[in-house]
């Protein structure tokens, strides 16, 4: 995994339903952040938190490549107050955790932010999308099949798994194609990137720059 990552920490905000906790990762490059990476995680009502191995390695990530990493657990996960919401909450609680990182760091206000999410997460990143343009998109195991997400930007990063058994390979590709939407494949991988992580942080990482 990518090293020069500095501490986690964790807080509770104010959010549309109640409390929001969200977590930040920061850089260690000591010429500032180079903007924010909002990273979403999967379905509350399928175990999915802001502690998900998926999650916590678009976080890791992007604050090895210079972002400040805002995650967050959706409205009634973790220390979050409220009910699920259909991905319509949970986009103003993605637009909330955003809000607040841009109030930390105010030199970043005005920079488009990165928006990274995990299957479920992917959906409601899609959504912030229609209110916040983004730098970039990376969508992890897109839950096209469950979900109608919009239509993303030609750079947007999409990496699956070949064997995925809550998304199907088929559905992304039938979501993808029309959009003419490179998919970047993981041979013999599963919904939830087991034992994979590493190459996916890699992988990442070496698209970033294209």
């Amino acid at each position: 995994m990518i090293g020069n990552v500095r501490g986690e920490s964790r807080t509770t905000i104010p959010g549309p339903a109640g409390k929001l906790e969200v977590a930040l990762n920061l850089p260690s490059s000591v010429a500032g952040p180079r903007g924010i990476a909002l990273v979403a995680h999967p379905h509350p009502q399928q175990g999915g938190t802001l502690d998900n191995k998926v999650a916590q390695t678009l976080a890791k990530t992007f604050a090895a490549l210079g972002y400040v990493s805002v995650r967050l657990n959706f409205r009634g996960v973790g220390e979050s107050e409220g009910t699920f919401a259909d991905g319509v909450g949970e986009t103003e609680d993605a637009l909330a955790a955003l809000a607040y990182a841009r109030a930390q760091f105010p030199s970043l206000i005005a920079a488009p932010p990165v928006l990274a999410g995990f299957s479920f997460g992917t959906y409601v990143q899609t959504r912030v999308a229609r209110t916040v343009a983004p730098e970039r998109m990376v969508l992890i195991a897109p839950a096209v099949g469950r979900f109608a997400p919009d239509p993303v930007p030609a750079d947007t990063i999409v990496i699956h798994g070949e064997e995925d058994d809550v998304v199907a390979l088929a559905d992304v590709l039938a979501w993808a194609r029309p959009q003419q939407l490179p998919i970047l494949v993981f041979p013999g991988c599963g919904h939830f990137f087991h034992g994979r992580l590493p190459q996916l942080q890699r992988a990442i990482t070496g698209m970033w720059g294209r």
